[in-house]
């Protein structure tokens, strides 16, 4: 099967409303994590401008594991309470950062990284892990990325 994302078009709501509706047709009928996780990282890094970085860490019991991703290698492990990911498991709160050097520990998996939102993925109490994106732009994301992502989140974890 193939698979041909359409551009986005209109509001950035409206483009958030069409990359959900292109997210849940990718994952329709498949419940693998990592598949689905590698192709919505491949979705929203293609999809959204000024990117430089978008993938999963998956908790593994202790920490979070690098999963699916697009962009240059990334950080393997990272702590829980730990840089923009840590701080997004463990507050349970999507983390919105405009400029990554002033957050208290953050970790510089990619030197060009300059503004990252963190969206944590929790099934009921279960923490499964982080949807991670960073940008080379400072201040790229706002509250309206934040609803968008979050709603791609949703449906990700709906996929399980």
């Amino acid at each position: 099967m193939s698979f041909t994302a359409t551009a986005l078009a209109g509001s950035k709501a409206e483009q958030y409303a069409q990359l959900l509706e292109q997210a849940r047709a990718l994952m329709h009928g498949e419940r693998d994590r990592t598949a689905n996780a590698a192709n919505l990282s491949a979705l929203v890094f293609h999809a959204l401008p000024e990117l430089n970085w978008v993938g999963f860490y998956f908790f593994d019991g202790r920490e979070l594991v690098v999963g699916p991703f697009q962009g240059l290698p990334a950080c393997v492990r990272i702590a829980l309470g730990k840089g923009v990911c840590g701080t997004a498991a463990a507050t349970r709160q999507t983390q919105v950062v405009p400029d990554v050097e002033a957050f208290p520990g953050h970790i510089a998996c990619d030197s060009a990284s300059r503004s990252e939102l963190v969206v944590p993925l929790f099934k009921g109490d279960t923490l499964i892990g982080v949807f991670d994106l960073d940008s080379p732009v400072p201040d790229r994301f706002d509250a309206e990325d934040a609803r968008g992502l979050e709603a791609l989140a949703a449906a990700f974890l709906d996929s399980l």
